[in-house]
């Protein structure tokens, strides 16, 4: 989609209403990793550097419409303003009256953020006022919050349709990272799937299966598969309704001549509590569950993500938070990032596990959008980013 460089805008003295995605974990009001106000650092520095008035809008959580003081924008204020070196002044509302007088008093390279915008009830229908009030406080518009692209909200689509809009830095980069994988991927392109359900990456999976030479299967969503082919998975999770799809996946990347991988061997216990073992993946007793990849399969895994050229991962291995089942995900982070090819990652787990191992620095690009990701690389259209398109074709 053609969309307008943020180079190209003249933003001294403009009021510009950045959409971030500074949807960070935090506990206990503390946050725990700040990757996603890290990624958004280039887009605001260079928009004050420039002279613009810089308004940030994010969400935080899911509040559905109502204010919720332990989902409040203040740490991650204070943690921007520890980052950006320079004062973020706040407003403790969205579009209210507190919200639009911060806006016309910033000054040349101020920076406001805006409270948590799911606080307000029409943001996740995209409704139109609130589209025309968020509007109502800048001259121009940036979506910067790629892992928001997928949700077609006032914050992402609506404000689009008003303003002049261009992406940010972080969105250009996803973008272009994630067209690299599907337009022009060096062979062989190898994508890695783990996670929890196979119902949730099918469009992926058949997407992928046309334009991969290999896919690795891990986590819960590789013990369907493996029921699908008849193995007792026992008390492991597996979405057991779901072992024709399976089955169908399986057969269409057979006669596309498409490996899909599955666990050779297993980690396993009755809990997460109970004592690991490790065991051939059809040799499961009764009352243990599946939580990581076996030895033998990160071997297996390794080997190919050695010999690939492109890599995609999206998901962990395992029960990757759990320490006794965090091997696979350790083991494939450091085969990706050993491997030498353009490499894709995106997913928490995936990404905190190449944080873990201190890799950061092999990965051709983090993906800051995990369901945004995924939905992109199945080929489906992002409103965001639709949204974007639209209005530089409307400025042209």
């Amino acid at each position: 989609m053609a969309t307008r460089s943020l180079r190209e805008a003249d933003v001294r003295g403009r009021r510009v209403l950045v959409r971030v995605d500074f949807n960070v974990p935090m506990v206990a009001g503390r946050i725990v990793d700040d990757t996603r106000i890290r990624a958004a650092l280039p887009t605001i520095e260079h928009l004050v550097d420039h002279g613009a008035r810089v308004i940030l809008v994010s969400h935080l959580g899911r509040p559905k419409g109502y204010v919720a003081d332990d989902l409040r924008l203040a740490p991650i204020a204070a943690q921007l303003a520890h980052l950006l070196g320079r004062v973020v002044q706040q407003a403790s509302d969205v579009v209210g009256p507190r919200a639009h007088a911060a806006a016309g008093a910033l000054r040349n390279g101020d920076v406001l953020l805006l409270e948590n915008v799911r606080f307000e009830p029409g943001e996740e229908q995209n409704d139109p006022e609130l589209s025309r009030r968020l509007a109502d406080l800048a001259d121009c518009y940036v979506n910067d919050a790629f892992g928001a692209a997928h949700r077609a909200h006032s914050s992402t689509v609506g404000v689009a349709e008003l303003l002049p809009a261009y992406p940010g830095f972080l969105m250009d980069a996803e973008v272009q990272a994630l067209q690299r994988l599907l337009q022009s991927p060096a062979k062989p392109f190898v994508a890695i799937l783990g996670g929890a359900k196979v119902s949730d990456k099918i469009g992926v999976i058949e997407h992928l299966i046309a334009k991969v030479d290999a896919i690795l299967v891990g986590g819960g969503m590789a013990n369907t598969f493996l029921f699908a082919q008849g193995i007792d998975v026992a008390a492991s999770l597996a979405e057991r309704d779901r072992s024709a799809g399976a089955q169908a996946l399986l057969h269409q990347a057979e006669a596309k001549g498409v490996t899909i991988a599955l666990p050779i061997d297993v980690v396993i216990a009755t809990d997460l509590d109970g004592e690991p073992s490790t065991v051939a993946a059809g040799d499961l007793p009764q009352g243990h569950a599946i939580f990581d990849i076996g030895p033998k399969t990160v071997e297996n895994f390794g080997k190919i993500i050695a010999a690939a050229r492109t890599v995609f991962w999206n998901g962990p291995m395992g029960v990757f938070e759990r320490p006794p089942f965090a091997a696979g995900t350790t083991a494939i982070a450091m085969a990706v990032a050993s491997s030498g090819a353009f490499s894709v990652v995106g997913g928490g787990d995936s990404v905190a596990a190449v944080e873990q191992v201190g890799c950061v620095d092999q990965i051709s690009h983090i993906s800051t959008g995990g369901g945004a990701s995924l939905e992109f690389v199945e080929g489906r259209t992002l409103p965001g980013l639709a949204a974007l398109a639209a209005s530089a074709a409307k400025q042209r």
